[in-house]
């Protein structure tokens, strides 16, 4: 078995592109012939190839219009749509949630615990219309709608908590989104991907540019933190009183107006390496342009997994997708602000502290839908390989996910910045000034995942160390209470320091 897992993994490996199995030289031939074949001005294909056998569109626009593909009704589209997963059931409470939060007899823990459960199914529904979505519009458009609607829950949520004007809760909720897709989520994904396989694949040049984007990102947090703790002449204390008056109303100007810079300048580096991603340097395979699937280091899987995305059949019209997801974006943003209403009563009768709060739990609302899908899937295959009469398990992947590193990327140099100038536009003083606290936290954080991810490979072990430091993060933060002196420099318009 041992021997089976390594030849296995080898004839994937990108890096033996001369292997002598002549099945795996077949496959590299039709992998890198791919564009041309959309085209039909392949000569050279030893195997058959599935695309022009079902004739698919030859043009983003056509491919994004069906053409080639079976049409999905009306009906059967939200019917597929609505029977995606077994959490769809809890759609139910959505309605429940906003009653209570209208009847005052209606505990307060009791219409936070109903908005929390009724965000779940949501959630797994922007991910079925994300998957729909990428069969119209191809592997580089349908990642980053993909990732895009991953991230709408996390979105609306920080969306509401600052147009409330909790804007130290949501410095810190952004914290934990940032640590929970670096750490946790990708951390639990190599460690239960790798457990039968010596180690699993990155896309190399990917790895290599989120790097880069990853240490920006977070780097920009620390000039701010950095500044302040200069003029402070302390990383903790402002002064004897620590509130804004003696610190100067000036200074607040400053760290809105060099956040709103900062803001400006992450945004640009995103939209540039989306152009990166999307459309690299030099001509294609077809002669019109590049894609990261171009690369001659692209692991074998995606590869494979691209070609499967091509021939595979929609269950859901791509208009239909559309309306719904505005659709569940508008549930989502009532429902949202419902939550963020009864945080502040649940929070003082638990005694649970504003960081751990934001930094820990409001974070699990985006990752429960995903976490009860997953557990329940690989319940599924457990069971599975146990009562199953054969003794020949199912191949393990050679390639990692990996996506959740992308969700945090795409927050903090899109969504993050997003927020700061959404803030000055509706007169919410929200800066990039987190707590020092914090910016430890996502400094680490970043060190760790582009250590664990430099060789663009992964094995159990390193999924195991993402898990034990975000548990470590988890235990120190429950002590943290949070800078006193930094939290008064958010202070909207009429609040003051008791009300904060």
């Amino acid at each position: 078995m041992t021997e089976r897992r390594g030849t296995h993994h080898r004839s994937l490996s990108p890096d033996s592109p001369d292997s002598p199995d002549p099945h795996h030289e077949n496959h590299m031939m039709v992998s890198f012939t791919r564009a041309g074949s959309d085209h039909g001005e392949s000569t050279s294909t030893p195997l058959s190839c599935p695309d022009l056998e079902l004739g698919k569109p030859k043009t983003t626009w056509h491919r994004f219009l069906g053409r080639g593909r079976k049409k999905v009704g009306v009906w059967q589209s939200i019917k597929n749509i609505y029977g995606c997963s077994w959490l769809n059931v809890l759609l139910v409470l959505t309605p429940i949630a906003w009653w209570s939060h209208f009847n005052e007899n209606i505990n307060s823990n009791i219409v936070f615990a109903l908005c929390f459960a009724a965000i779940v199914p949501h959630e797994c529904l922007f991910d079925y219309c994300g998957e729909q979505m990428a069969l119209y519009c191809g592997q580089d458009l349908g990642d980053l709608l993909t990732i895009t609607l991953n991230n709408a829950v996390e979105v609306t949520l920080a969306i509401m908590l600052l147009l409330k004007c909790e804007l130290k809760l949501l410095q810190s909720t952004i914290s934990g989104i940032i640590l929970l897709h670096l750490l946790l989520v990708p951390g639990a994904a190599f460690l239960t991907g790798g457990a039968k396989i010596w180690e699993q694949d990155l896309h190399p040049a990917h790895t290599q540019l989120n790097h880069t984007l990853l240490t920006l990102g977070v780097m920009a947090l620390l000039l701010p933190a950095a500044f302040y703790a200069a003029i402070s002449g302390s990383s903790s204390t402002v002064s004897t009183n620590g509130d804004l008056d003696s610190l100067g109303s000036a200074t607040q100007f400053d760290f809105l107006t060099m956040s709103r810079g900062l803001a400006v300048l992450l945004l640009l580096a995103y939209i540039a390496s989306r152009i990166y991603y999307h459309n690299p340097p030099g001509p294609g395979h077809d002669g019109h342009g590049n894609t990261m699937l171009d690369h001659p280091k692209t692991p074998q899987q995606l590869l494979e997994e691209d070609k499967k995305l091509q021939r595979k059949e929609p269950e859901a019209n791509q208009w239909v997708c559309i309306c719904f997801l505005l659709f569940n974006i508008a549930i989502m943003a009532v429902t949202s602000e419902w939550l963020v209403d009864s945080i502040e009563p649940v929070r003082h009768v638990s005694g649970i502290t504003q960081e751990w709060f934001g930094l820990v739990l409001l974070p699990i609302v985006s990752f429960s839908a995903d976490g009860a899908v997953a557990v329940g899937y690989f319940a599924q295959k457990a069971l599975r390989q146990v009562w199953s009469k054969t003794n020949d398990p199912e191949p393990p992947t050679t390639l990692a996910k990996a996506q959740a590193i992308d969700l945090s990327i795409q927050f903090v140099l899109l969504w993050m910045p997003f927020l700061t100038l959404l803030g000055w536009w509706t007169n919410r003083p929200f800066s990039l000034l987190f707590d020092f606290f914090e910016v430890a936290l996502l400094l680490g954080a970043c060190f760790l995942v582009n250590f664990v991810t430099a060789d663009s490979k992964t094995n159990w072990v390193e999924g195991y160390i993402l898990l034990s430091f975000y548990a470590m993060i988890v235990l120190c933060t429950w002590f943290y209470t949070g800078e006193s002196s930094v939290a008064n420099l958010l202070l909207c318009p009429g609040e003051s320091e008791a009300t904060a």
